[in-house]
């Protein structure tokens, strides 16, 4: 039954796409570019290419309102290999090196509000464990609980810039003036964390099927969500930038928490602390439960591990399939640090993203008169799109070649499982 509305879509838009990254992110950014201007605009920047992506997406989902998203997209377009590449980059790389790199964001806000001091990959493996245990029991949040959790994200932030505006003193450190070469080179380098922040529009492709007028309020819960997301990321980066400096910030592991210490004291650091907590474990129970679904679709195309399909009896969820994205997400916590997941997620997942966006042209070839939403100013900003996802990745592997590299070792190593599934799985004459 299709009972979704528009702010349901909306508060879906933003759920997917909020979970730990701005409260650490802005930081990472301040790493690879010093200037006020640069720390700031390129979120705005990496805003206008989620927006590009999501009109994109909103079209793709209104021609398949009914499918399982970007793998049935990627496989309708391109045929069953790269689709697969997709579900299986989204287990070892995208969707489980996201989940890691949430887990240690959360990890370390843990540690900033228990003064435990625990080894973060210890604290992240730990957070894994207890979200993959409790999928598996079936706990799963509805809409309802899906708006809660974003409300609170919501609350979060507004309360981080309202308070670091009005209570933390401005720092207004001077910085020293870059080359243009190292300035495009750090620009490239920040857009990695930026979009890392900004992933998850493509959650709106699972919309379609559930929204009561998915050919009205999508495109508009699109829009709301992402250009809600786009104030909130600017705002954030602004007064971590106006707090800390650009030096401070750039040394900061936990710039929300510093932050809120400066404006409110260790209480204030202690909110803010769990706010981001609770914030990144509701990203990680998300994506606990809903990435299995692909690795369950293609198990039924034939193309993956046929365990896999088996629901348990009581909890009725793909138990088998939620255990393998915890136990992969634990590993990638455990392999690198936060900036290498980053390099790692993002030069892959933008390969794909782009990919998608290109499957439009396809769709449009097939059916130019398909009714429903149509992206605006396509092909031209179809187009601008595909390309700025494959820039980041070029830009990304520039700038962290070894990182981007184990990724796509790691995805071609998929042509070969590909084809051993198709061969174990095909009809016998």
């Amino acid at each position: 039954m299709r009972r979704l509305g528009l702010f349901d879509a909306t508060m879906l838009v933003m759920g997917g796409i909020i979970g730990s990254g701005i409260f650490v992110n802005p930081a990472e950014v301040a790493r690879h570019v010093h200037s006020r201007e640069l720390i700031v605009g390129v979120w705005l920047l990496g805003g206008v290419v989620a927006l590009a992506g999501a009109l994109v997406y909103a079209e793709l989902a209104a021609r398949r309102p009914d499918v399982g998203g970007q793998y049935a997209y990627i496989r309708d377009a391109f045929g069953q290999t790269p689709a697969f590449l997709y579900g299986w980059s989204l287990l070892l790389v995208i969707q489980s090196g996201g989940m890691a790199a949430v887990a240690i964001t959360f990890a370390r806000y843990f540690n900033d509000l228990s003064a435990l001091n625990l080894s973060d990959g210890l604290v992240a493996i730990a957070a894994l464990a207890l979200l993959t245990l409790i999928n598996c029991f079936g706990v799963r949040s509805g809409s309802n609980t899906q708006n809660l959790l974003m409300v609170l994200k919501i609350g979060a932030i507004v309360a981080l810039v309202v308070a670091g505006l009005a209570f933390a003193p401005a720092n207004y450190q001077p910085t020293p003036t870059a080359e243009a070469g190292s300035q495009i080179a750090g620009i490239g380098a920040a857009m990695t964390a930026v979009m890392f922040s900004y992933g998850g529009w493509q959650t709106s492709s699972f919309v379609a099927g559930e929204m009561r007028n998915p050919q009205r309020d999508l495109a508009r819960g699109l829009l709301l969500g992402v250009v809600g997301v786009i104030i909130l990321y600017t705002a954030v980066a602004f007064i971590c930038l106006q707090a800390l400096g650009p030096q401070g910030l750039a040394e900061s592991k936990t710039p929300a928490s510093d932050v809120m210490r400066l404006a409110l004291g260790e209480k204030g650091a202690a909110f803010i602390a769990l706010g981001i907590a609770i914030s990144a474990l509701g990203f990680l129970s998300q994506g606990m439960l809903t990435a299995p679904r692909v690795y369950f679709a293609m198990a039924e195309d034939g193309v993956f591990f046929r365990s896999l399909t088996k629901v348990n009896e009581h909890s009725r969820v793909p138990v088998r399939a939620i255990l393998l994205q915890g136990i992969a997400a634990a590993i990638i916590a455990l392999s690198g640090t936060y900036g290498q997941i980053l390099a790692y997620v993002v030069s892959v997942d933008f390969l794909f993203f782009g990919l998608t966006g290109a499957a439009l042209f396809i769709f449009r070839a097939r059916d130019p008169v398909a009714p429903g939403f149509k992206a605006p100013g396509h092909p031209v900003t179809t187009g601008i799109f595909v390309a700025a996802c494959f820039a980041i990745v070029v830009a990304t592997v520039m700038t962290s070649v070894v990182n981007s590299l184990i990724g796509y070792a790691i995805l071609l190593l998929g042509i070969p499982a590909c084809r051993f599934w198709q061969r174990q799985n095909r009809p016998s004459a």
